[in-house]
C-alpha cells in the first residue's frame, strides 16, 4: 500500500503533478512572516522531546484537543510529555478533514521520515522515534530550518526589543538569513492606561529618552525604526481589528495622550482618533524607509475571559471578527496616496467575507511603480487551509493578478511548520492544473504557467522584499 503522504499528495491530475514536480517542489522558501522565537534560533535550540516541539505554544492543536474533550491538564497543564502526546495522538484521527490531519502527517514524513499514521496504536513508537532523533545534532533548531531549504526568515518583534538574538545570529550565521520585522501594536494600545504607561517606560528606555507626549512617542519610535533598519528590517506588521482613518487634529492627539498618562480610560471616539494618528504615522515611517507594511485585519481576541485569566493571551481563544473595514481602509490608503507616502503593502483578512473587499482595496491604490505594490496576502490563520487558500487565490485571480502574488508564509511559532509551504504549493498547482484540464487555461502555455508557479513560490517574494 502506498504512503498517505506520497509524491502526488493533493495533486489533482496530470498538469498539477507536472507543475508541482517541475516548478514548485524544489524552490527555496522565503518565510516573510512568522512567530519563531529569536532566542531559540540563536541558541540552536535542542528540543527535549516531540511534545515540546509539536505541542508547545501550538494553539491550533490545543483548540482541536479541547474540541475532542481533552482536559486542560493534558494541553497546557502539568501532565507529562508522554501523557500530552498520547492525548494528541488520540485526537489526530478525529481531525480528518481539518488541515491539522494533513500538517501532522506531512511533518512526520518530511521532518522525521515517518510514514505511519498517528493514532493511539502508533503513538508510543512515533513518540520514541521522534525523541531519539531530536536528541541528535541534526534535529536542533537551526538544522530544522535548514532542512527545508529556507533562505530567509522574518520574525515578529516589538519596537522595544533589543534584538540581541538577531545580532547573535548575524555574528554566527548558519546559512539562513533571520531578519526582524516591526510590530508596533503596543504603541497604540491606550485602551488600558496602566499597561500602556508601563510599555512607554520600556519603549523609552530602549530609545534612550523619556516619553511625555505623543510627539515624544513618535520620536522614540523613529529612533527604534532606524535601529531595526540597521539590523536588516525591511517590513512592518500590524494586527488590527479594522483600519482606522478618523479625522483628527494634532492638538487632540496630544490631549488624549496626556489624559491616558493620567490614568484615564479613553472613549471609543478618542480611541479611534488616536489609533488613526498612530497608524498614519507608522505608515509614513515605513514609506520613508522603503519598507513593506503588512496589515492583518479581523481577529477578535481573548474571548474566553475565564481561560484568559488562567492562561493569558495567544492560547487558542481568539476568533474571527465581523467588522466593516472597506470605508476606513480606503480612506486610510487614500490619505497616504495623496501625501505621496504609500509604501508597498500586503493586506490579509481573517473573515473570508472580506476577501474581495481587501482585494479590490489593494488594487485601487496600485500606481504602476512596482509590480504588485499593493498585495492581497495569503490565507491567514483560520483561513490557512485548502478552502481558505483556494478562495484567496480565486479572489486574487478574479480581481487582480495571481501571477504577481508573493505567496505563502508560515505565521507560525513552530520550527517544523515549513511543510505548510509545500501544502500551499501543491494546492496552487492543483488550482492551475484543474484550470488547464477544464480548458480554462491553455495547455500550450505550460512553460509560462510553470514560471508563474516558480514566481509565486519564491521569485516574487525575493524581488518584492529585496532582502
Amino acid at each position: 500500500m502506498s504512503s498517505f503522504i506520497n509524491e502526488d499528495f493533493m495533486l489533482s491530475g496530470r498538469y498539477a503533478k507536472e507543475l508541482y514536480h517541475g516548478s514548485a517542489e524544489h524552490m527555496p522558501i522565503i518565510d516573510y512572516h512568522c512567530h519563531l522565537i529569536p532566542r531559540m534560533i540563536a541558541e540552536n535550540w535542542q528540543f527535549k522531546d516531540i511534545t515540546e516541539l509539536w505541542l508547545g505554544g501550538d494553539h491550533y492543536k490545543w483548540r482541536a484537543m479541547r474540541g475532542n474533550g481533552v482536559p486542560e491538564e493534558y494541553i497546557t497543564g502539568g501532565m507529562s510529555s508522554w501523557e500530552k502526546f498520547e492525548k494528541w495522538a488520540e485526537t489526530v484521527p478525529y481531525t480528518m478533514r481539518n488541515p491539522l490531519y494533513h500538517w501532522t502527517h506531512l511533518e512526520l514524513k518530511r521532518v522525521f521520515g515517518i510514514d505511519k499514521l498517528l493514532s493511539p496504536a502508533t503513538a508510543r513508537d512515533i513518540f520514541e522515534e521522534c525523541n531519539a532523533k531530536l536528541a541528535t545534532a541534526g534535529f536542533r533548531g537551526q538544522e530544522l530550518i535548514r532542512k527545508f531549504n529556507v533562505e530567509t526568515v522574518c520574525t515578529t518583534d516589538d519596537p522595544a526589543d533589543d534584538l540581541r538574538y538577531h545580532k547573535q545570529i548575524m555574528e554566527h550565521p548558519f546559512g539562513v538569513k533571520v531578519i526582524p520585522a516591526w510590530r508596533p501594536d503596543k504603541a497604540m494600545a491606550i485602551e488600558d492606561p496602566k499597561a500602556y504607561k508601563a510599555y512607554l517606560t520600556t519603549l523609552g528606555e530602549a530609545a534612550g529618552m523619556e516619553i511625555r507626549s505623543y510627539s515624544d512617542l513618535i520620536e522614540a519610535l523613529r529612533k527604534r525604526h532606524r535601529f531595526f533598519e540597521s539590523m536588516g528590517c525591511k517590513l512592518s506588521d500590524h494586527g488590527l481589528e479594522t483600519f482606522y482613518a478618523a479625522d483628527y487634529k494634532q492638538i487632540e492627539i496630544e490631549a488624549i495622550f496626556k489624559m491616558v498618562l493620567l490614568g484615564k480610560t479613553p472613549s471609543e471616539g478618542e480611541l479611534e482618533k488616536f489609533r488613526s494618528a498612530c497608524l498614519h504615522d507608522f505608515a509614513v515611517m515605513d514609506a520613508e524607509s522603503g519598507w513593506t507594511q503588512q496589515f492583518h485585519i479581523g481577529a477578535i481576541r481573548n474571548n474566553n475571559t475565564r481561560m484568559f485569566n488562567i492562561l493569558g493571551p495567544d492560547t487558542g481563544y481568539d476568533a474571527i471578527h465581523d467588522v466593516q473595514c472597506a470605508a476606513a481602509g480606503n480612506r486610510f490608503f487614500d490619505r497616504l496616496t495623496q501625501e505621496g507616502r504609500l509604501a508597498k503593502t500586503i493586506l490579509y483578512c481573517l473573515n473570508p467575507k472580506d476577501n474581495e473587499v481587501l482585494m479590490a482595496m489593494a488594487y485601487t491604490f496600485n500606481d504602476g511603480t512596482v509590480p504588485g505594490k499593493m498585495q492581497f496576502g495569503s490565507g491567514w490563520w483560520f483561513l490557512d487551509q485548502e478552502d481558505g487558500m483556494r478562495k484567496q487565490m480565486n479572489a486574487l485571480s478574479a480581481l487582480g493578478l495571481l501571477s504577481r502574488f508573493v505567496g505563502m508564509l508560515t505565521d507560525s511559532r513552530s520550527f517544523i511548520s515549513y511543510p505548510r509551504h509545500e501544502y500551499f504549493r501543491r494546492i496552487l498547482c492543483s488550482v492551475l492544473g484543474e484550470d488547464i484540464e477544464k480548458g480554462k487555461l491553455p495547455a500550450s502555455e505550460m512553460e509560462f504557467i510553470g514560471k508563474m508557479v516558480k514566481d509565486i513560490s519564491y521569485n516574487n517574494a525575493k524581488n518584492y522584499f529585496n532582502f
